[in-house]
């Protein structure tokens, strides 16, 4: 499987990878917490 592979060296790092790659943490960690905000709006805060 691809995820159990190990890193080719004669590959060369992109910066635009590796920028990519931080775009997508950030989103998906925004997603969360926005996930998780909704959550408490509707079972905690809703009065």
């Amino acid at each position: 499987m691809y995820f159990f592979r190990k890193k080719n060296p004669n590959i060369p790092q992109s910066f635009n990878l590796k920028v990519m790659h931080w775009i997508n943490r950030i989103a998906i960690i925004m997603f969360i917490l926005g996930v998780i905000y909704k959550m408490l709006d509707w079972f905690v805060f809703n009065k």
